[in-house]
């Protein structure tokens, strides 16, 4: 059998699926100068390849079977797996009809397609629903599903193939960007574990499946077999929370140093799961890059959305830990909670600033199906179009602030982040040495920035 698996390359801004939101994807329209840079970059770097159809090739290859990698071409198949999104979901069913064409039988995967079924059954022969790789198993035995078909979760992991990449990622040059975390080339991504244990009412990593996590000698043999037939890589782990275990993550990199394994590495986790000990002996074993979320500035607002809020000096104790050490963070924000005003978000951002992590993230809250926070405010959800749900335009109305306060104040924070000479200071590590020119360029340009501000939240006339 002909199997073909398909991750349909985005069309407008930088999209981002398989792991992003849980699966649903995101999607970068640029909307300022900045934000386009912003997309530019993303593109060059954050462009990683699916996991999760990584381990259908493995699985299909196990069996016996051709796999063939597409990004949107459309070629022979007997059977096709196509990685859904809410993002670009148009883009999926477009090549899923022109397969079906071909006479390829076509099934979705992921979870969109598994929580909206009606946007992909028209254009899909199957949908699985659950994690793939239950389903993927009988597809590869020969058991072909048609409509909805049930993939229960996989309670160990370590029985699992490896993910196979070689129809999907031909090797390729990794090149080292001086100051960044990540490489441009080279980079794939690794799950540790699925899912995640937190329980924040607007994030969808839990609703697919339960928390679990692999092995430490299972994820060390596939770091193994990674860098004998590929050589040494940039590992991005996908995991929601890796350092859920401090153990568990000091014995994995005591596992990197102890098998000689020279891949970098990069991973999200929570602030409080970190400690200076901890980031010394990540950094020891390749840690050069890592994502977190502080998302609000006020912990009142984090608590009713079912954050945990991380206390402020553990923040800035684990940020300054990762400058002395030269490991590059990122951290991610979100605008536009129900309590949030005007003046809370330039907070918000003010924090992030003073904060110091080397980049970050802004997004406006999005109510993603199948959450709790969906549920409490489908009332107030106006977007009909769900490829603008994409963590970056507002899908409802807020209490204090219209659609174009929101996007407003999400651009600004992209330029006031960027725009500022202590950024550019900070991310070349070179702050100490002219802190006071620096500040005073700050400052000079957040005056600037405050009169915009100002003009931007006048009354107008009606």
């Amino acid at each position: 059998m002909r199997i073909v698996l398909a991750d349909v390359r985005g069309g407008e801004g930088f999209v981002s699926k398989d792991t992003v939101a849980g699966g649903f994807g995101s999607r970068l329209r640029p909307f300022s100068k900045v934000t386009g840079v912003v997309a530019a970059l993303k593109r060059r770097f954050h462009d990683l390849p699916s996991v999760h159809l990584a381990y259908a090739a493995a699985l299909a290859r196990r069996a016996g079977h051709t796999v063939v990698g597409s990004r949107g071409e459309v070629v022979d198949a007997d059977v096709a797996l196509v990685l859904s999104s809410i993002v670009d979901h148009r883009r999926e069913t477009e090549w899923a009809r022109a397969m079906r064409a071909r006479g390829a039988r076509v099934g979705f995967l992921g979870l969109a397609a598994q929580t909206l079924p009606h946007l992909f059954e028209a254009d899909a022969d199957f949908i699985i629903a659950g994690e793939p790789e239950s389903a993927v198993m009988r597809i590869v035995a020969g058991d072909v599903p048609s409509g909805r078909t049930a993939s229960p979760e996989i309670a160990d992991l370590d029985a699992l193939p490896f993910p196979w990449w070689d129809p999907l990622v031909p090797p390729r040059r990794r090149v080292r960007v001086p100051f960044a975390g990540r490489p441009v080339g080279g980079a794939l991504p690794v799950l540790a574990s699925r899912s995640c244990p937190e329980f924040c009412t607007y994030c969808p990593h839990r609703i697919q499946s339960t928390y679990r996590s692999r092995s430490v000698a299972n994820i060390l043999d596939e770091l193994s077999a990674l860098q004998d037939v590929r050589g040494p890589l940039h590992i991005v782990f996908r995991d929601p929370l890796f350092s859920q275990d401090r153990e568990r993550v000091l014995a994995l990199c005591d596992g990197l140093r102890s098998r000689s394994l020279t891949h970098t590495f990069e991973c999200e986790t929570r602030l409080d799961r970190l400690d200076p000990a901890l980031l010394t002996t990540m950094h020891a074993a390749g840690l050069r890059a890592m994502s977190f979320g502080v998302e609000a500035a006020a912990a009142t607002t984090l608590k009713k959305v079912g954050r945990r809020p991380i206390p402020e000096t553990q923040q800035r104790e684990v940020l300054r830990h990762c400058r002395r050490l030269g490991i590059v963070t990122a951290a991610f924000y979100v605008l536009g909670f129900g309590e949030d005003t005007w003046d809370s978000i330039l907070a918000t951002v003010e924090y992030a600033i003073d904060l110091g992590s080397t980049v970050a993230q802004f997004k406006i809250l999005t109510p993603y199906p199948g959450t709790p926070l969906f549920k409490r405010m489908q009332s107030t959800i106006t977007e009909t179009d769900w490829e603008r749900f994409d963590g970056f335009t507002p899908t409802f109305t807020h209490p204090s602030l219209t659609h174009d306060e929101l996007t407003f104040l999400l651009g600004s924070a992209y330029t006031q982040f960027y725009m500022r000479p202590s950024f550019l200071a900070n991310y070349l590590r070179i702050g100490r040495s002219f802190g006071g020119l620096v500040g005073s360029l700050d400052a000079s340009v957040k005056r600037r920035y405050a009169r915009h501000a100002a003009l931007a939240r006048r009354p107008r006339p009606c």
